[in-house]
C-alpha cells in the first residue's frame, strides 16, 4: 500500500463552547492509503483533552510508514491487529483503519454497511448541537439551523434556564450533555425540570469515574443516561453497564471503526443503547460513522455541518436528517 498524510485546519461556522474547552477552528489529520489505483480515506482530530496533537500522530505514523506500506491489505481487521502490534495510540488507529476499511470497501466494490450484513433502509437521525453561549446566541443558533435533534451542551450555572428559553423556540427533542461538568445532587435536581421540557436523554452528566455518583444518578434518574467520557475503549462497556442506558461510542477514542463495532456488538449483549458520536471533523470521519448507522439507535454525526467549508465529500445530510449515501464504495469519500 501507499501511505500519504494530509493536514488541515478547518474553520468553524460559530465557536465551539463546551464545558471545558472552545475554539473557532479544528486541526485534523487525513491518512490515505492506495492499492490498485483505489484510495481509502481516514481521520483523525487533534485534541488537547485527551493530548493529541497533528505532530504526535505524524510522527507516530512516520515512525512505521515501512510496516504500514509493506503489509498487503487482506481485511480491515487483519490490519487492524497488525496496527496493534505496532503499538500506536488510539486517535492514530483511528485514522488508519477508517482508511483500510474505505479502501477495502472501494476494492470489493460494495459500501461498508453492505459488506457488514446491513441495509441503509432505516436508520436515526442525528442530531444538531448547540455549543455553550449566551443563551440569546444558543437561541440564534437554534433558529439559523432548524432541525427535529438537538443536541444542547450545558455545563454553566444556569443550565435549566438555558433549556427553558430553547423549548420556547421549537418542539424537537433536546438531548443534553454536560460533558462531566454536573454533581450527581445536580444531575438529580435537574433531570425532573428538564424532563417536563422534553428532553429524550442525558450524556455524561458527571465526570468519567465518579462511579459512586453515577450509582446514585442510575438509580434516581427519571431520564436515560448515556455514557461518552466514561466509555472509551472496549473493556469500558462491560464497566458503565451498571451504571448507565446506553453509550456513545467515538471512533477516534477508540482507536476506528474496528473496534467500534466490537463495542456495538458488546453493548447489545448488556441490553444498552448504542449511539456512536462524532469530534468537529470533515466529511471524511463523518462518512465512516454513516456506515454504521444502521446498528445504531441515536447518532450524533453532525461534525462537518458545524464547519465553514468540508474538505471532502461523501455522505450528505439533507435537512430534517435524511442521510443520501454516495454510489462510491467503502464509506463513500472523495477529498475536494
Amino acid at each position: 500500500m501507499q501511505l500519504t498524510l494530509k493536514t488541515y485546519t478547518l474553520q468553524l461556522a460559530h465557536t465551539f463552547t463546551i464545558s471545558r474547552e472552545s475554539h473557532d477552528t479544528q486541526d485534523t489529520l487525513i491518512v490515505c492509503l492506495s492499492h490498485n489505483g483505489k484510495t481509502g480515506y481516514g481521520e483523525a482530530t487533534s485534541n488537547p483533552y485527551y493530548g493529541i496533537t497533528l505532530e504526535s500522530m505524524k510522527a507516530e505514523i512516520e515512525a512505521v510508514r515501512d510496516a504500514i506500506e509493506g503489509y498487503d491489505l487482506d481485511t480491515p481487521e487483519q490490519f487492524y491487529l497488525h496496527l496493534e502490534s505496532l503499538k500506536l495510540q488510539n486517535f492514530t488507529l483511528c485514522a488508519l483503519d477508517l482508511a483500510a476499511n474505505d479502501l477495502y470497501g472501494k476494492l470489493k466494490g460494495q459500501p461498508l454497511y453492505q459488506i457488514w450484513g446491513t441495509t441503509n433502509e432505516q436508520y436515526p437521525v442525528t442530531n444538531y448541537t448547540i455549543g455553550i453561549d449566551t443563551i440569546e446566541k444558543m437561541v440564534e443558533k437554534l433558529q439559523e439551523k432548524p432541525w427535529p435533534v438537538y443536541k444542547i451542551k450545558l455545563g454553566t450555572k444556569n443550565d435549566v434556564a438555558i433549556v427553558r428559553e430553547l423549548r420556547k423556540h421549537t418542539d424537537s427533542i433536546f438531548r443534553i450533555d454536560a460533558n462531566c461538568a454536573w454533581t450527581a445532587e445536580e444531575t438529580i435536581k435537574n433531570v425532573p425540570l428538564l424532563k417536563a421540557l422534553g428532553v429524550e436523554f442525558l450524556e455524561q452528566p458527571l465526570k468519567a469515574d465518579n462511579w459512586e455518583g453515577m450509582a446514585k444518578v442510575k438509580e434516581q434518574c427519571e431520564l436515560p443516561v448515556i455514557a461518552d467520557e466514561s466509555c472509551i475503549v472496549e473493556s469500558d462497556v462491560e464497566k458503565c453497564g451498571p451504571y448507565f442506558d446506553g453509550i456513545n461510542i467515538k471512533l477516534t477514542k477508540c482507536g476506528g471503526l474496528t473496534p467500534a463495532r466490537r463495542m456495538i456488538q458488546k453493548g447489545k449483549e448488556l441490553g444498552l443503547k448504542i449511539m456512536v458520536g462524532c469530534m468537529t471533523e470533515s466529511s471524511v470521519g463523518i462518512s465512516a460513522i454513516a456506515q454504521l448507522l444502521p446498528q445504531l439507535d441515536f447518532v450524533d454525526m453532525d461534525g462537518a455541518m458545524l464547519l465553514k467549508k468540508d474538505i471532502a465529500k461523501g455522505v450528505t445530510i439533507l435537512e430534517g436528517g435524511k442521510v443520501v449515501f454516495p454510489t462510491l464504495p467503502g464509506s463513500g469519500i472523495e477529498l475536494l
